[in-house]
């Protein structure tokens, strides 16, 4: 048995770069490398990154890694140059036995994106190995009766090698007696036999020594010895011989311990104890059969010891002996070939050839989330593998290569549904049963900013009341965004627009992290009575979304005006009101009218009149609702000729504000009625007035006309809709104002208590409107038209000086040209 030589080393490398330059191959696509075995750490298999195409900063941008399916790691990668190095001693005949292919499969992984290629490493042999026999020393015992050119079989030496590194033939040492042969079975395995040359003489010499060598076909060539002595014995003419030299057996590799296998038969012609047969396993079995199998030393049968598995050897070889109890024993040999049968015991294993990436929720059908690969260690059907997905899933798997499959995205993801998936993969085999296994990867879904924030609702109507502290809240808005992260943190703004041609943000401003509204300074109902604000919500993503809503504050009226006195007009201005009456008024004669109005609306701008002194209360009396001063009965002489009374003017607010006027009457006798006067002066013939008073009539003709048919239209359109509701109200959306285009005109018949009054309210919503109001009291000798609330830009001395004729006719007159104009 020869050892190995120091020159090993230098040979090896010598061999390596032969392979290197000279077995660089590509095969259906796959990279493969051949190098021999044995090489020292850190050599060269080759340059990976040239080879898949990758430049040297792909190797650390994009992790490659290599994963061996072999399970320790023979290989690594220079990072620096991109080679392929061995990583750990390859011993070829501990990795691959002796199969004539010996091939490492390698997967090399790439991410960023996801990709996987497959390389091969061949191992080849280097005849590292001499020719070894288990024993050093054996005997064989032939009956001097033996005829020349008997074989009896040696035991063969074994080489860990493979090819030509392995076994090659044998040699015997030099004697007269005996030659070596050498017989080749069916797996190509070398067996010598000794082979008797000539007759042997027990007498001459009854003992031969003999030296079997084995050797290898490498280079150099490497030998194993084992001594052989050939004992001669006297006469036991007849070996026992087996029905077939060889036995074939197929078993299922489930077959319980102690089954049978199978019968082997071998018969002895000679008589008594030279007939008798014993078996047994031959000399020369390995271990790995004698662990498996048993014979029965009377019958010949043979029996399991242990269970099979057809993955761990496929098939046994056994060599069977038989011998007689003669003196000598002669023996005689058959062999048993047993095939294991494969049994579906082995169920598929899913190998996550990459960890799963993380996919963001826009990501393409087709997007690779993760490698994986299916194994079966069965044969056959039983090692033909498929996989499924549950069916619910976004996701399929594409297959690639040799039981490789990619895991792919195959529809639309939504984070804001599902943030991460537990993929179920089912692996069944082809078997019968059929075995399965389940895998569960865990896939996450990152977010994308693919939702703007929503607000709770559309619009918002928040009600204030006036003159509140500035910097109070006034509402708080809230959106949600079901986003996560930046994209779902709202910032709220309000947009910028006009509220009376002033910046909404003059008037309040926003919390943008919470949303909250705040007042800049207190609000008016006489100058402002409706706010209308755009806010908006918009996230932190990228590209950031948004939404708006529209927030609409009403102010709410507080009482916080007088009444102010607008007619008489001198009273108005804050002096003393002079009045004339004639003594010979009789009662209910209207000495003048007080007019007032009120900046607020609704009950706090209700007005109503009171008498609070007067120099003799029991000659005048002022109506409550209208403000007329009239007389309760007839002038006196007795009566002071210069009378002064306060009348106090309340509105209908809490707490309620009032104003006073100062009417100074002075009684005089022989002055007629201004009524009487004028009806006078208009029937007194002129020519030069003739002209205009034709024209002054016809004008004033029209006017009532139209007067008149414009109420009337109103009546029949409010006796229409008064059956549904309490008011009336006609709009039109144009006005005859061509100065202020798109107003609008609203006119409401409301009844309350004993004032009937029709209120005519001219602007858009957020403008201030223009209020015109009719007062029907019951208790007035006339019905007037009477501006009471005028717009705030209206000029009261002009209002003053209009309604300065105190005459019932004269105040019709103005407020019917008033809403003919208006």
């Amino acid at each position: 048995m020869t050892k190995r030589t120091g020159c090993r080393g230098w040979r090896w490398k010598a061999l390596w770069w032969h392979h290197f330059f000279l077995l660089w191959t590509t095969i259906d696509g796959q990279t493969r490398y051949s190098i021999p075995e044995e090489l020292e750490q850190g050599s060269m298999v080759g340059n990976l990154a040239k080879d898949l195409g990758l430049g040297v900063s792909d190797i650390y941008d994009r992790k490659l890694r290599v994963a061996s399916e072999a399970g320790k790691q023979y290989f690594s990668v220079d990072a620096g140059k991109g080679e392929l190095v061995v990583n750990d001693r390859i011993d070829r005949e501990a990795l691959c036995g002796q199969s004539a292919s010996c091939v490492l499969p390698l997967q090399v992984v790439l991410e960023n994106p996801l990709q996987l290629h497959r390389i091969e490493v061949e191992i080849k042999d280097v005849n590292d190995n001499a020719p070894s026999f288990r024993k050093s020393d054996h005997v064989i015992e032939i009956a001097e009766s033996t005829v020349v050119g008997a074989h009896f079989p040696l035991e063969s030496a074994e080489d860990a090698d493979v090819g030509s590194n392995g076994l090659k033939t044998y040699t015997l040492s030099r004697d007269e007696c005996f030659s070596v042969k050498v017989k080749e079975i069916e797996n190509g395995r070398k067996i010598p036999e000794l082979v008797l040359n000539k007759s042997l003489d027990r007498e001459k010499k009854a003992i031969h020594h003999l030296f079997l060598t084995a050797v290898d076909g490498g280079n150099p060539v490497k030998s194993g010895t084992s001594k052989i002595t050939v004992k001669v014995l006297d006469i036991n003419d007849n070996r026992p011989l087996f029905e077939n030299k060889l036995y074939k057996i197929a078993v299922k590799e489930n077959s319980a311990n102690g089954s049978f296998v199978i019968s082997t038969k071998a018969t002895d012609i000679d008589e008594g104890p030279n007939g008798e047969i014993e078996y047994s396993l031959g000399i020369h079995t390995p271990p790995s059969v004698l662990s498996v199998f048993q014979v029965d030393d009377v019958t010949g049968d043979i029996f399991l010891k242990k269970q099979l598995d057809h993955e761990t050897q496929a098939s046994y070889r056994i060599d069977i002996s038989a011998k007689d109890k003669g003196l000598p024993r002669m023996e005689g040999h058959c062999s048993v070939q047993v095939d294991v049968l494969d049994v579906n015991d082995n169920a598929p294993e899913i190998v996550l050839t990459s960890k799963p990436t993380s996919v963001p929720e826009d990501a393409r059908s087709g997007t690779v989330v993760a490698l994986i690969s299916v194994r079966d260690l069965d044969s056959g059907d039983n090692g033909k593998v498929a996989l499924k997905l549950s069916k619910h899933f976004p996701f399929a798997l594409k297959p690639s290569f040799s039981n490789n499959y990619a895991l792919v995205t195959s529809g639309p993801l939504d984070r804001e549904r599902f943030s991460e998936y537990n993929i179920e993969i089912t692996a069944t085999d082809s078997g019968s049963p059929p075995l399965s296994s389940k895998k569960v990867i865990p896939v996450s879904i990152t977010d994308v900013n693919d939702n703007p924030p929503v607000f709770t609702q559309p619009s918002y109507n928040v009600y204030l009341k006036e003159n509140g502290v500035p910097g109070s809240i006034l509402y708080s808005v809230s959106a949600s965004d079901p986003d996560s992260g930046g994209n779902a943190k709202i910032s709220y703004s309000i947009l910028d627009s006009k509220v009376q041609d002033v910046s909404v943000s003059s008037y309040v401003y926003m919390n943008s992290d919470n949303g909250s509204i705040y007042s800049m300074h207190s609000f008016d109902y006489e100058k402002l009575k409706v706010l209308q604000i755009q806010v908006q919500a918009k996230d932190q993503g990228s590209p950031s979304l948004s939404s708006n809503a529209t927030v609409h504050v009403f102010i709410l009226d507080q009482n916080d005006n007088a009444p102010s006195v607008i007619y008489p007009s001198s009273a108005a201005q804050g002096s003393l009101s002079h009045q004339r009456m004639p003594r010979s008024v009789k009662a209910g004669h209207l000495v003048t009218k007080v007019t007032a109005v009120d900046a607020d609306s609704g009950h706090n701008a209700w007005i109503s009149y009171k008498l609070a002194e007067a120099t003799d209360a029991s000659l005048f009396t002022v109506n409550r609702y209208t403000g007329e001063v009239r007389t309760k009965r007839a002038a006196s002489e007795q009566d002071d000729s210069s009378q002064r009374l306060l009348i106090e003017v309340k509105d209908d607010g809490e707490p309620v504000q009032s104003a006073t006027v100062t009417v100074s009457i002075l009684l005089e006798d022989g002055l007629h009625e201004p009524v009487l006067d004028l009806r006078q002066k208009a029937a007194e013939p002129s020519k030069r007035n003739g002209r205009i008073a034709l024209y002054l009539i016809v004008s004033l003709a029209s006017v009532s006309v139209l007067s008149l048919v414009t109420f009337v239209i109103l009546a029949v359109k409010c006796i229409r809709s008064s059956r549904s509701s309490g008011s009336c109200c006609v709009r039109r959306s144009d006005c005859d104002d061509h100065k202020k285009p798109n107003r609008n005109l609203q006119l409401q018949l409301n009844t309350d208590g004993p004032i009937k009054y029709v209120e005519v309210l001219g602007g858009d919503m957020l403008s201030q409107s223009q209020s015109f109001r009719s007062c029907m009291s019951p208790m007035s000798e006339y019905s007037d038209f009477t501006l009471i609330k005028p717009s705030s830009t209206t000029d009261f001395k002009e209002v003053i000086s209009v309604l300065d004729a105190s005459l019932p006719d004269s105040t019709w007159t103005f407020e019917s040209q008033q809403v003919s104009r208006g």
